[in-house]
């Protein structure tokens, strides 16, 4: 048996907590199955960005015309993008296992753990135990039960960076944020792209009108089918096919392409733990559950990241596992705050959000207000010949607080950020951007603009 003071499963956002661990002079053990960094170094932000940013910018070149610059792309080196993504994966990847092992403060246990007893998780030949445990073991690709798929071959997020050469053509099953922007991605590098979707609307968790920019911009250059059922996946002369239907009309559909990817949500690894064995409870879904603070139904054990299946984005699983860290040792507990939670959506174009939706809102029983500003509305928006750039704000009348913002366009990552700042400042009113002189001409002004332009959600919703 192994004593530890600090056992943390997952070298992701996990890193945190063992950095901060050693520290502080606590002997301390990581329990990682996969690559050292988690999912977002490995089959996640990081490469993805990497293969999306040249994406990016061939949009660009092409978006061109329409401001009188006429540019034609001779090609789009696939090698030099993949060479690029691997080297830094690898680089920082290695720095990671690097630096843990050479740390005598830490043991590190490259295998899959699993919880035989009270505080004590069994590795392979290794008996681990701790009074403290951190649960950030992350999230896989969950994969539907459709007739004939495991007959085929599919690519998921963790596979699909491994492929050496474009396809000329892929299926995509699912509509959210994968697929939108892996389906930017290849359609931008000549790969033609299908997206087949369930639900009726692209990208369903975005508010409606972000989706449904990115439904027409995206869909310029990828085919997608919404309310698609999918029945059947099987083989067809080296290609796949899959066969469905129309869940409106009922009419049949059949597509084929080279390549399949799933991208139809995620699935906990809390199952290769066993966590319930030491009193960890699960929801319906199988991910950990947790209360304000983070703490599982078992005394003792902590859980963050995409394990516990609230948020899956790798800055708020760095900003909960600040959280464990201080209540690990503290009195007075602290507690998460989800009020403001941003993230993108790095399609074309690109959405960024913080907040509530407005259904959200509308749930909640606020009284509230609705500001809209399109980027075609300000000088920046006109010189870049943007007409489809929009911003939608929602305000709690009464206390001007922001409850939400959502933008999709250029830059709408670093527009939707100054909002974050603003909802975590004073009163999280928008007056301090009411007060402030906005720089002329920027894609500002559309922000300043939507605030500016703040009416009943009955008014806007008869425009």
């Amino acid at each position: 048996m192994e004593e530890y003071d600090l056992v943390v499963i997952g070298s992701g956002a996990g890193l945190n907590l063992v950095d901060a661990a050693v520290n502080t002079g606590m002997k301390v053990a990581l329990a990682e199955n996969g690559p050292m960094g988690g999912t977002c170094l490995n089959r996640g932000c990081i490469p993805s960005k990497m293969w999306i940013y040249p994406a990016d910018i061939i949009r660009q070149i092409e978006d061109g015309v329409h401001v009188g610059v006429n540019a034609s792309l001779e090609s789009a080196d696939f090698e030099t993008v993949r060479r690029r993504t691997w080297g830094a994966v690898l680089r920082e990847r290695d720095h990671i296992f690097e630096a843990i092992k050479q740390d005598p403060r830490a043991t590190l246990l490259q295998d899959t753990v699993r919880f035989i007893g009270d505080k004590t998780l069994q590795a392979s030949d290794r008996t681990l135990r701790a009074p403290k445990i951190v649960i950030a073991g992350g999230a896989r690709s969950a994969i539907p039960n459709i007739p004939g798929l495991d007959d085929v071959n599919y690519h998921t997020s963790e596979t699909i960076f491994d492929i050496t050469r474009l396809p000329q053509s892929m299926m995509i099953i699912g509509g959210g944020y994968k697929a939108c922007e892996f389906g930017h991605f290849f359609s931008a590098f000549g790969t033609k792209v299908t997206i087949l979707q369930r639900n009726v609307r692209l990208l369903p968790r975005e508010e409606l009108e972000m989706g449904d920019v990115v439904m027409r911009r995206l869909g310029k250059h990828v085919t997608i089918r919404t309310a698609y059922d999918v029945q059947e996946v099987r083989k067809s002369d080296g290609n796949v096919q899959v066969i469905g239907r129309d869940r409106q009309t009922m009419a049949p559909m059949r597509d084929e392409a080279e390549l399949l990817l799933i991208g139809a949500g995620m699935k906990s690894n809390a199952d290769w733990l066993d966590p319930t064995v030491t009193g960890v409870q699960l929801d319906e879904r199988g991910y950990v559950v947790v209360n304000e603070h983070l703490e599982t139904t078992a005394p003792g054990i902590w859980a963050l990241g995409d394990i516990t299946g609230r948020h899956m984005f790798r800055h708020t699983a760095n900003y909960e596992s600040r959280i464990v860290w201080y209540n690990l040792s503290a009195q007075n507990k602290a507690i998460i705050d989800e009020h403001a939670i941003p993230h993108a959506v790095y399609t074309y174009p690109t959405i960024g959000s913080v907040g509530m939706s407005e259904n959200e809102v509308k749930k909640s029983g606020r009284k509230y207000l609705v500001g809209l500003s399109s980027y075609a509305n300000v000088a920046k928006g006109e010189a870049m010949a943007n007409n489809d750039g929009l911003v939608k704000v929602l305000v709690e009348a009464g206390t001007k607080r922001i409850l939400g913002a959502h933008i999709v366009g250029p830059e709408a990552d670093l527009l939707v950020q100054q909002l974050v700042y603003l909802m975590n400042a004073g009163d999280e009113s928008y007056l301090p951007l009411a007060r402030s002189q906005i720089i002329h001409p920027s894609l500002n002004e559309a922000v300043a603009g939507a605030f500016a332009r703040l009416t009943s959600p009955e008014e806007h919703h008869t425009h």
